[in-house]
């Protein structure tokens, strides 16, 4: 089969398309062949070698989470999902034409495969830093960076769950954040205040890590009520670095809820083939992504 992988670490020039031999499923895993796989910036992060406990690298590695495909085997003790069902899920080396999942959902009817390779480790984050920043329905949240993918999706959920958010993003992207319900500006010179004429910040999450801790943790008055999952230099401000994933089961089954109802939908900005893999991450560092960037196979 094809995949990509990388035997150093580095740039996006490390990333090749190499013939592997098919993975097989485990106790407690499934395979699928896979028809889309979603790009993170977690995935650029561990290709650069930055130190993440939850993924700890042996080289040579394959790349990617999160994908979404057909079931084609089934490991000893897996019940409830049969050859042909259409999935969604996280597992590893998802960069491939098949990919072994630990944590997958049935997709929602009327999903494409690339749209529903866009939410599982996305929607997990999302649910994981609102349940650790804190805040509860009736306060308003500060969203630093909320026009990706984790923050299409923090703005919707807050918003399902009675919490008013702020979100910052580019001067392209005001729109977009206001269609999602947020109370939208402009990051920038002046940016603080502009935050402050908007509405009073109960909690704050940094979700672009460039460079603005200080600020959220003035703009909320307490360090304890910011969480980044962008800046590895967090806990020098009292702040906390959100890296370990909670239950991707249950937040794959929140997502398909939310989906289901109406409530949740991440718009996939651009597709990639398997071999256009550099592209997606060198535009993932870029930034200013409105919604996700998934790789189809």
């Amino acid at each position: 089969m094809k995949k990509i992988s990388f035997a150093e670490f580095g740039g996006p020039d490390v990333l090749h398309l190499i013939d592997a031999e098919e993975p097989h499923p485990g106790p407690g895993r499934i395979r699928i062949a896979v028809r889309a796989a979603g790009v993170n910036p977690v995935d650029w992060r561990i290709r650069e070698g930055q130190v993440l406990g939850a993924h700890p690298v042996r080289l040579p590695s394959g790349v990617g989470l999160d994908a979404a495909g057909v079931v084609d085997e089934i490991g000893e003790g897996v019940e409830g999902i049969a050859v042909g069902d259409h999935v969604f899920g996280e597992g590893a080396s998802t960069y491939a034409e098949f990919a072994v999942l630990s944590a997958w959902a049935r997709m929602p009817e009327n999903l494409t495969y690339e749209e529903a390779a866009g939410y599982p480790s996305v929607v997990e984050t999302a649910l994981r830093i609102i349940r650790e920043v804190g805040v509860q329905p009736g306060q308003t949240l500060l969203v630093s960076g909320a026009s990706g993918g984790v923050g299409s999706a923090v703005l919707q959920i807050a918003r399902d769950r009675g919490i008013t958010v702020i979100g910052t993003a580019g001067a392209a992207n005001q729109d977009y954040l206001r269609s999602l319900g947020a109370l939208a500006t402009t990051y920038g010179q002046g940016w603080v205040e502009r935050v402050r004429q908007l509405g009073r910040a109960d909690a704050a999450l940094d979700l672009a890590g460039s460079g603005v801790l200080p600020e959220l943790v003035e703009l909320t008055g307490d360090p304890q009520k910011v969480v980044s999952i962008a800046d590895l230099g967090a806990p020098e401000f009292g702040v906390r670095f959100s890296g370990v994933a909670g239950s991707v089961p249950e937040a794959l089954a929140e997502a398909a809820r939310l989906i289901s109802q109406g409530k949740l939908h991440i718009p996939v900005e651009k597709t990639y083939s398997l071999a256009d893999a550099p592209s997606a991450h060198i535009d993932s560092q870029a930034g200013h992504t409105r919604g996700r960037r998934v790789i189809v196979i």
